[in-house]
């Protein structure tokens, strides 16, 4: 009988074989069922601030936070010391670069425990950051370099890079993060490494990609070897037995590593090019989505079963040596399913051992104008508890345009009930407004509206996050956005600092809501937009229906003007309808409400005492305003 594949790698595969149960038996990988939502989570009230434990912090739902997203190195440097990594030498060897807005410019962890009471304080309860695994310092063509600053071109993935600092640091990072009742994400990568693979071939198209049936797997890597397509398409179950034939990494190209680079990836399994796909780039569509080198990464191979027990062993660790709360996943689009099967399931055991029983895993699929079904078919087919929902920022995007339709909105909630879970489920889908990769919101905005003031901007991009941080989904604050940041589009062009920049096309930029520009240190916690997230932060915390509460829609319509939904406590179904005007101009009107509803108090804004008429409240908003209004019930009534 034929050895298990896993036993004759290593005495840890069998040993993890046992660890993670169906994730990995034996000798092959089984496909898992996806993660129910919230099946394996209780709901115990959520507990905030310093005053609660650790494991009261960790008992939170997922759509109990406000999220923070920050890119380490532009938010502050505490400690210039690490600014070029430990190396010597020029830009080109350190990466570091503070004019540059491609290199890196000095920010690390250090820092960002300095600025852990700026981001309590505007009652974030959650803290996402771009990735700190141990980056390429430089790569990319002669005159093209740019530097591994956000975190996205690992090498390592046991280690901090070291222009951020130590894992020490984190340790020390994560524990202040909870002593202050917050909550930890890493930004974590499964689809590719640095590009430290180099092909001995191509053509005069350079390395594009080659597909299964042009170039198929074969037992000697050639044309003259034994086909093994069967097994690695999906039409079977991905078998170690399988993969045990493919020894030869050179069916599409001939890839090699360069002796420089020889042992520059951990865990040292990495190093081996048969762990990767080599087929070149990807075009972003078909075959190639999933199995094409992005931009020139080197695309890991994570259908082979020595990947997926890889990353689950590196990944594992992570949470249990640094007690982390949760995972974004980037790029997620471009890996298998029954990768995702068998590591989501795998991660969220390891956290339910560590006593994290509320682990937040939430998935990137990137789109600019993504609706709920594209995005829901990760949760159904892949098993992603969450997702960042593209949907809801393309959405927002088209509502708040000069001429948005409401009903834009309400087509987009229409779509909850596709993920897997359901309604339920999308309550904990991470909801954005802009980011480090799709442009800042102030930024879309203005692009939809180029002759708009910068009063409007301001009010519209105020009205984009009360909205958000109100409506169903867990709000996702980009750093920068609360002091009224305006970049010039996405990538890079969106990562401007915190701290004083060096940047000329980051410091010309006319910022919303303040005289700073980002030549200066910009933490004010007077700006309004920051006062904004702080005073939504808070009624939300306060009001488990904006948290916890199912969703209602009652108005919308295809012109700028009124949309409003009702969210009910969970506990007693008392409602809460949240009225948005989108207009420039004040609005009246009426509002569905429940029957039973007589009377309602206000929350946010305005609100009359009594409805007009039962299931009819009569509402009045100034431009860009919103209001809370809650119903208001007799004592005996109350629960």
């Amino acid at each position: 009988m034929k050895k298990s594949f896993v036993s004759t790698l290593s005495p840890f595969w069998t040993r993890r074989a046992a660890q993670y149960g169906s994730a990995l038996l034996g000798g092959a990988l089984l496909a898992a069922a996806p993660v129910a939502a919230q099946d394996h989570v209780p709901t115990p009230p959520a507990q905030y601030g310093a005053d609660a434990s650790l494991a009261e912090v960790r008992a939170r739902l997922p759509q109990d936070e406000i999220i923070y997203f920050v890119l380490p190195d532009r938010f502050a440097n505490a400690d210039p010391d690490n600014d070029r990594g430990g190396l010597t030498g020029g830009a080109l060897k350190t990466g570091y670069d503070p004019t540059h807005k491609g290199f890196y410019h000095g920010g690390d962890l250090k820092g960002l425990i300095e600025k852990l009471d700026y981001i309590e304080d505007m009652g974030i309860t959650a803290i996402w950051f771009a990735p700190i695994f141990t980056n390429k310092p430089v790569q990319g063509d002669p005159g093209e370099e740019s530097a591994g600053y956000h975190g996205y071109w690992v090498t390592d993935f046991t280690k901090v890079d070291p222009h951020f600092g130590t894992n020490e640091d984190f340790k020390t990072f994560v524990e202040a993060a909870h002593a202050r009742g917050m909550k930890v994400y890493m930004d974590i990568i499964t689809n590719h490494t640095a590009d430290v693979i180099v092909f001995r071939d191509g053509d005069e198209n350079g390395y594009r990609y080659r597909s299964i049936a042009d170039y198929p797997w074969s037992t000697k890597g050639d044309a003259d070897g034994e086909p093994i397509n069967d097994g690695f398409l999906g039409e079977k179950v991905l078998t170690e037995e399988n993969f045990s034939r493919l020894t030869d990494p050179n069916f599409a190209y001939q890839p090699y590593v360069p002796a420089e680079e020889a042992d520059v990836k951990r865990p040292a399994w990495l190093n081996n090019p048969i762990y990767y796909h080599n087929r070149g780039d990807t075009t972003f569509t078909g075959e190639s989505s999933r199995m094409g080198d992005f931009v020139g990464l080197d695309d890991v191979m994570t259908e082979h079963p020595r990947v997926v027990a890889g990353f689950i062993e590196v990944y594992a660790d992570w949470i249990r040596d640094f007690g982390v709360d949760g995972f974004r996943i980037d790029t997620a689009r471009h890996v298998n399913p029954e990768f995702w099967q068998q590591f989501v399931p795998a991660m969220l055991q390891v956290a339910k051992e560590q006593g994290i029983p509320n682990f937040h895993i939430f998935g990137e699929v990137y789109s600019e104008t993504a609706d709920p079904g594209y995005l829901a078919q990760y949760s159904v087919r892949d098993g992603f508890p969450a997702l960042l929902d593209f949907s809801f920022r393309a959405a927002m995007r088209e509502t708040l345009k000069s001429d948005g339709a409401t009903n834009n909105l309400f087509r987009h909630y229409a779509g909850d009930v596709l993920y897997a879970g359901g309604e339920k489920a999308a309550l904990q889908l991470p909801t954005f407004l802009g980011n480090h990769d799709v442009a800042r919101f102030s930024t879309v905005i203005k692009q939809d509206n180029p002759d708009i003031s910068q009063e409007e901007l301001l009010a519209r991009v105020k009205l984009g996050h009360m909205m958000m941080l109100g409506l169903r989904g867990v709000p996702t604050i980009y750093s920068g956005t609360e002091q009224g940041f305006v970049g010039d589009g996405n990538d890079q062009a969106a990562r401007e600092d915190m701290f004083p920049s060096k940047v000329d096309s980051y410091n010309d930029n006319d910022l919303i809501g303040t005289d700073a520009t980002t030549a200066e240190d910009n933490f004010d916690q007077s700006h309004v937009l920051y006062q904004t997230v702080a005073d939504f932060a808070k009624l939300r915390r306060d009001h488990p229906a904006l948290r916890r509460g199912r969703q209602l829609p009652r108005a919308n319509g295809d012109t700028p003007g009124l949309f409003a939904v009702s969210r009910f406590e969970p506990d007693t179904d008392r409602e809460y309808v949240l009225v948005y005007n989108t207009s420039a101009e004040p609005v009246q009107g009426n509002v569905r409400m429940g029957y039973g509803v007589r009377q309602v108090e206000s929350i946010y804004g305005d609100c009359a005492s009594s409805v007009r008429a039962p299931g009819a409240l009569a509402v009045s908003l100034p431009a860009f305003g919103a209001l809370i209004c809650a119903e208001v019930r007799d004592d005996g009534d109350a629960e």
